[in-house]
């Protein structure tokens, strides 16, 4: 809340139970990092919960909040933190507190979620028809209980109006930094960001941290041919051979692919020939058109325009980013 005098920006940080600890850390600590040049704090962050009672985590301890509700009607932004998941929206899902406590918010209030607090949001309605993001393993989940919102899974943070969302966890630390950017531009939150010794703003989205899993050649359906697929990732490929090793007739093949996989086949194949470009990337010194070779991408103008068109990051500074050092452990896990 704003203190007499001060012209800070108040910041409401809502912990519901169970709070993911670390999501409810990142607002006080990335906006609270944020000065002017003279060194003056530029936002006054508060943690709230819908009572001042300890607020259990997903971690196995307390939190106990600095306020209650009322925080959320004085607060310039609101956060809503990562949370245990909300069931679908039905009555009685939302409790009569919260609802009450968001009756409060002002209507030019911004109101932000980090993580899984995109389905306390979504839970209330005030996400359908937006866009948002959420944390890329419980996509699925969010998409089928909430259909109305338009989710995208990809992008570490989404702005829609004066609804922000963020992706999992460390994504709440970007969309902060974020905040202070366009409040007040790049040099309180390049400080903020030196503070904390996080990169002030992070290339890509979130797709780059998605595992795939390899399919079991002995199951039905496609996974046989999407397994030898992926041993001939850098030969010629098309649909006619994918149909024919499968046995299959070319529609019955797409059909089946695409109800398996939610991909069409090219679209599919190209997903796995950039998987693994990242990964000669991360655990190769080969030069980049000879990665573009091996993944089956033609050339290197051909895989920068693709690791651009997906995830927003080139080629070489996605091996700066992420490749591993050679007497690292995690060079032979192959991340």
């Amino acid at each position: 809340m704003r203190h007499p005098g001060s012209t800070r920006h108040r910041v409401a940080v809502l912990a519901l139970p169970e709070v993911i600890g670390f999501d409810l850390a990142i607002p006080p600590l990335v906006l609270g990092a944020a000065v002017d040049s003279d060194g003056n704090p530029l936002y006054d962050v508060r943690v709230c919960a819908l009572s001042t009672d300890p607020v259990p985590t997903t971690q196995g301890y307390g939190i106990v909040p600095e306020c209650g509700p009322e925080a959320m009607a004085e607060a310039d932004t609101v956060i809503v933190t990562g949370t245990r998941l909300p069931g679908p929206r039905t009555e009685g899902t939302v409790s009569a507190e919260l609802v009450a406590a968001f009756a409060d918010v002002r209507p030019d209030a911004r109101i932000m979620s980090i993580c899984t607090g995109s389905f306390v949001l979504a839970a209330m309605g005030l996400l359908d028809g937006r866009r948002a993001t959420t944390h890329w393993s419980f996509a699925d989940t969010f998409r089928a209980l909430y259909p109305r919102v338009l989710l995208d899974e990809d992008p570490l943070f989404v702005e829609d109006g004066n609804i922000w969302t963020a992706a999992g966890l460390a994504a709440g630390i970007d969309l902060c930094l974020h905040i202070i950017r366009a409040d007040h531009g790049s040099e309180p939150a390049n400080r903020a960001a030196r503070y904390c010794v996080v990169q002030p703003w992070r290339e890509g989205g979130q797709s780059q941290f998605i595992e795939r899993q390899v399919p079991d050649p002995g199951s039905d359906g496609t996974a046989g041919t999407r397994a030898w697929a992926l041993t001939r990732l850098d030969q010629p490929l098309d649909l006619t051979a994918m149909a024919a090793n499968a046995r299959m007739s070319v529609r019955t093949f797409t059909r089946r692919f695409k109800a398996e996989t939610a991909l069409a086949p090219g679209a599919w194949l190209l997903q796995q020939r950039l998987r693994h470009a990242r990964h000669l990337l991360e655990t190769t010194d080969l030069p980049i058109d000879a990665v573009a070779r091996c993944a089956g991408i033609g050339t290197a103008a051909s895989l920068r325009h693709h690791m651009r068109l997906s995830l927003g990051i080139p080629p070489l500074a996605y091996r700066k980013s992420f490749r591993a050092p050679h007497n690292s452990p995690a060079t032979d896990r192959g991340m």
